[in-house]
């Protein structure tokens, strides 16, 4: 399932590739992923010029505008995952100079006046909607949704605010709460907590000032190490290249077994909540 790093890094491509560019159709073959009916949906983005692309949580918000400015916006969101198609305009390569070759399927297709087309194919299920601008506040799926780690205003004191304000809940939880950080999934989970030497079932409430500043540091870290190397490698950007974030590059994530890389204790799974994780027992204690 892509997190924050990867919509990070589709929401600055698309926005290099698609700003200033008009839509001139767009296709829906699969409806029950809109939230309006294809011609609702054609009626909001068909004719719009794109004015930006950025990353809310595991969403890609992109700005439309018609003739008096910003007016609607395409959102987007991956589900389990996904791939992009993008074909630039004719006379133009991918950067590895290599065709794009649009999918037989797709759930999501749109085309730009310019000749350039943009297909989205869901592995499992995803979701594309459309909303006016002045209705963006009440899209009950991105509206309730945490600020990411990494926006502008979010700094260390915003976090010690959100930590103190939450004594009982475990660190691991805090970290996957959609409504609290948005964008942090079971995969970065694992590091982030590892860096700070934060068992996933340590409650908030017992954290030192100097504990929360390394889970603060650690996040980060880890969020930003994904983004400069593109992502998992298991996930595609914008134009169908692999990201380059591999298993060597997790501390503890998904290595049973393997040794610690402060301690060289063996790395262990463990149940946490409803989903599993990575720890070093040594480094991570109760």
């Amino acid at each position: 399932m892509p997190e924050l790093p990867e919509l990070t890094v589709w929401a600055r491509q698309v926005d290099e590739e698609l700003t200033g560019k008009t839509i001139a159709a767009v296709e829906t073959p699969q409806p029950k992923c809109l939230n309006v009916t294809p011609e609702e949906m054609a009626a909001l983005v068909v004719g719009r010029t794109v004015r930006g692309a950025r990353e809310r949580g595991k969403w890609m918000i992109i700005d439309l505008a018609g003739p008096g400015g910003i007016d609607s916006h395409l959102l987007l969101n991956l589900g389990m995952g996904g791939d992009f198609y993008y074909r630039r305009a004719p006379g133009k390569s991918t950067p590895a100079g290599e065709p794009v070759r649009e999918p037989d399927k797709y759930q999501f297709r749109l085309s730009f006046t310019d000749g350039a087309g943009l297909a989205l194919r869901f592995w499992w299920f995803g979701y594309i909607h459309a909303v006016k601008a002045g209705e963006l506040a009440r899209h009950d799926m991105t509206a309730s949704l945490g600020p990411s780690p990494l926006d502008p205003d979010m700094d260390l004191a915003c976090f010690r605010a959100m930590v103190a304000a939450r004594p009982r809940r475990s660190a691991k939880s805090f970290l996957l709460d959609q409504k609290i950080l948005a964008g942090i999934g079971n995969v970065y989970a694992q590091d982030s907590l590892w860096g700070a030497g934060l068992h996933p079932g340590r409650l908030l409430g017992s954290l030192s000032e100097a504990e929360v500043e390394a889970f603060w540091r650690s996040v980060r870290r880890v969020l930003g190490q994904s983004i400069a190397k593109g992502g998992l490698a298991y996930e595609r950007d914008f134009f169908g290249r692999s990201g380059g974030l591999t298993g060597d590059d997790f501390a503890v994530g998904y290595k049973s077994g393997k040794p610690c890389p402060k301690c060289g204790a063996a790395i262990q799974k463990i149940k946490s909540g409803s989903s599993s994780t990575y720890i070093c027992p040594d480094c991570q204690k109760v």
